[in-house]
């Protein structure tokens, strides 16, 4: 059967892009249906938007032959500290250290702002012949009997021989499919932006931990930090609707002075946060990844590092079964796809989930608890370089592309 692709991705966003570069390795075809304009893709302005980047992540986008192209933008996160506190009172003395120099494979991370990251991942699909990208496309239709099949708006048919969804929490693909989620709202509301600061940040990211919830302060390349600020819902709707003196009076009781003087430099972005995990990853000749399989708190900073994990894995078990002569669609495949990244995802979204519920309350009973457990982490030097092993990403059976490998 001839198909216009291997296989068709809706999404244009980072893990449909590097979805599409991880299987080009393996010689398969794929077109990038992308709601978004070009344009607006290759948006070369700072937005205030920035992503930490797991160290295995960064080891993929090596793989993916991007990284040496991006180094020079990214800040290498060379600390982190978490702490307890209120806002007004300062942060009390850091509960959990962890340094970079503990790891014999460098820093946990890299921040990276999301201009240079989409420029980039849109100039590799665009040189690469295997890839087509369809922007400005939207699906309204779709079958998967006996091959994958899309109907866009402006009236094409495309065909191949899977079809992947990474559109989003709100996946239409999934919806189309049949496939429903499990989850629910927190009542809060992640408020993200940039902000320059008066004094150097050495590449320490901070998370202070306070009632409403936490808000997370990551070094971004020069005097520059993103921050992802999480508030009761009612209380971010308002911060959103003030202008911008008003939103940094109070975000600085909870900031600190520990930077200086600080002041916006990127525009402000809110999304409201809750756990949603699909009930299936795969159905007939379908597989999801990124936010289309699962949305977790930002509390780790691993959203963006667990939709990799997905691409990489299923990079990986479609190169493989390519080699093998299968079908790359067929059940048995995706279902090793499938068992592949239920249980890290599920373990990561109760961790996240459990930690969200016990340090967003200022309950002294449980606040006492969580500050002597936190310490017993940070002063066991096992356990401690265990925990920075899984923030770096090198815990799990982690596909060959988190390796740094090639597939």
């Amino acid at each position: 059967m001839v198909h216009d692709a291997d296989i068709l991705i809706v999404g244009g966003g980072l893990n449909g892009s590097c979805l599409a570069l991880a299987c080009a390795q393996a010689g398969l075809s794929s077109i990038v249906i992308d709601a978004l304009p070009a344009q607006k893709r290759a948006d070369v302005g700072f937005d205030g938007r920035s992503y930490a980047l797991a160290l295995a992540s960064v080891r993929m986008l090596s793989a993916l032959g991007l990284w040496d192209d991006l180094a020079p933008q990214a800040q290498p996160i060379l600390q982190i500290k978490a702490s307890d506190g209120r806002a007004g009172e300062g942060a009390a003395p850091f509960f959990l250290h962890f340094d970079s120099a503990e790891l014999e494979e460098g820093p946990m991370g890299q921040m990276l702002e999301d201009r240079y990251l989409r420029r980039a991942l849109l100039q590799a699909m665009e040189d690469h012949p295997a890839i087509t990208h369809r922007p400005d496309s939207t699906v309204i239709a779709q079958t998967t009997d006996g091959q994958a099949s899309v109907s866009l708006a402006d009236g094409t048919t495309l065909t191949g021989r899977i079809l992947v969804g990474a559109d989003g929490r709100r996946s239409a693909t999934a919806m189309r499919a049949g496939i429903k989620r499990t989850g629910w709202e927190y009542g809060q509301t992640a408020l993200v932006t940039a902000i320059a600061h008066e004094l150097p940040h050495h590449g320490i990211a901070h998370q202070f931990f306070m009632p409403p919830g936490p808000l997370a302060i990551l070094p971004l390349t020069g005097n520059r930090s993103s921050i992802v600020w999480s508030e009761r819902a009612q209380d971010a709707k308002r911060l959103m609707a003030a202008d911008d003196a008003a939103f940094l009076d109070h975000l600085r009781p909870r900031f600190g002075d520990f930077l200086g003087e600080i002041a916006l430099t990127g525009q402000r972005h809110s999304y409201p946060l809750g756990l949603s995990i699909a009930n299936a990853f795969v159905a007939e000749r379908l597989a999801l990844v990124g936010d289309a399989a699962h949305g977790i708190h930002p509390i780790a900073g691993q959203g963006l590092n667990l939709g990799l994990r997905d691409t990489a894995a299923l990079a990986e078990v479609l190169a493989d079964a390519t080699r093998r002569g299968e079908d790359i669609a067929s059940p048995l495949v995706l279902a090793r796809y499938q068992s592949w990244r239920r249980f890290d995802t599920a373990a990561l979204a109760v961790t996240t989930d459990g930690v969200n519920r016990l340090f967003s309350n200022d309950n002294p009973a449980l606040r006492a608890i969580r500050d002597i457990g936190m310490g017993a982490v940070s002063a066991i030097p096992a356990l401690r370089r265990g925990f920075m092993r899984q923030a770096a990403g090198l815990s799990g059976d982690l596909p060959r592309l988190l390796q740094g490998r090639a597939l």
